[in-house]
């Protein structure tokens, strides 16, 4: 028993998880040190490969919560995630949303709507999610385009060609990264997040240039920059981050914070929505909690045809801007504001909703 330990030992290199946790990680809030990247690196190869003892993994995982991790390690577990993603690039070069798996359960799900729109106003759009991630397992992407009559159980190469066909395309992680897929059980066991939700948000299957992303607090932005720069296997030009709806890529009412990151420098300001058409509360967006993707589905059709003037068209237009600046593609949110009513109102969007469901 010794020598298959030693040899697990020597495969994957001098940390296993208890030890990590006895020496490292697992002596409290106040007294837990951080990993260096050859540590988390050594870790997150072990839990892939699904080595380490289940009450060890659950007890690394919550001290891993406790203690906050660093961007050293997220890009560290990151980078050795990335390793067994399946990419498919598209010819064209769209902005990759990274929002919260864990989907949503009070508000509506605006993202797929707002990069409709944009896809209209010529910004290619990215999105990715998978099927009920733990540990919320609340509606995502996924469910939406599903209700929306879209296809989404797809290989990369296809949500590649979608990207390229429509404008707007869709990565379903189960396809593209099945290794991660794999550990849902046992992170649903958890009952808790664990940063697996935090790194299969960034996992960038269309090798984006841009990423746009949500936070609940500006030093989290901060974090999720710090790992970007710090990752071996991407290095995007630009990542915009803001305060989102239950920590989705859809902006929040009224006061928000937004983070800018753009070749290697990094400004933070804030808005006032109102001042972008968003002049309501949180609650004007809510939906039947029992059907989020539906009635966001519903929401998405009714915008994108042009038979809606209320706050819901608001809100996607203003998310729809930020898509189309963070891509450079209008200097100004204003511009981008301007250029997400036309695509709705000369039915350039609806045009986009048409090639996704005939794809």
């Amino acid at each position: 028993m010794a020598k298959a330990s030693e040899a697990v030992e020597s495969e994957f290199g001098e940390w296993p998880l208890k030890r990590l946790m006895t020496e490292v990680v697992g002596s409290g809030v106040k007294s837990a040190e951080d990993m260096s990247r050859e540590q988390a690196t050594d870790a997150i190869r072990r839990i892939l490969a699904n080595e380490p003892d289940q009450t060890t993994l659950g007890a690394f995982w919550l001290a891993n919560r406790w203690k906050h991790n660093v961007a050293q390690e997220l890009s560290a577990y990151a980078d050795v995630v990335a390793e067994d993603v399946i990419t498919a690039v598209p010819d064209a070069d769209p902005v990759d949303c990274g929002a919260n798996y864990d989907g949503k359960g009070d508000t509506a799900i605006l993202g797929a709507a707002a990069g409709i729109v944009a896809a209209g106003a010529g910004t290619p759009v990215v999105v990715h999610s998978g099927d009920r991630v733990p540990t919320q397992k609340q509606d995502a992407y996924k469910h939406v385009l599903d209700e929306l009559g879209i296809q989404t159980e797809i290989e990369p190469v296809e949500s590649a060609a979608m990207v390229d066909e429509t404008g707007f395309g869709f990565y379903y992680q189960p396809a593209f990264a099945p290794h991660i897929n794999g550990i849902n059980d046992r992170r649903d066991k958890m009952g808790v997040r664990t940063f697996f939700n935090t790194i299969e948000t960034i996992m960038n299957p269309a090798k984006a240039d841009v990423h746009l992303g949500s936070f609940y607090h500006l030093a989290f932005a901060k974090k999720m920059v710090d790992t970007f720069k710090k990752m071996e296997t991407q290095h995007p030009h630009r990542v915009l981050m803001f305060q989102g709806m239950e920590g989705y890529d859809d902006i929040r009412p009224g006061y928000t914070k937004v983070g800018e990151w753009t070749d290697g420098e990094f400004i933070d300001y804030e808005i006032e929505t109102p001042e972008y058409g968003m002049d309501f509360e949180y609650e004007d967006l809510e939906v039947n909690p029992d059907d989020v993707a539906g009635d966001s589905a519903k929401l998405t059709r009714e915008i994108i045809s042009g038979n809606r003037t209320d706050y819901f068209v608001d809100a996607v237009a203003l998310n729809a801007a930020f898509r189309i600046y963070a891509r450079d593609d209008a200097e100004t949110i204003e511009t981008g504001l301007e250029m997400a009513h036309e695509s709705i109102e000369s039915g350039s969007a609806a045009a986009v909703l048409e090639d996704l469901q005939a794809f």
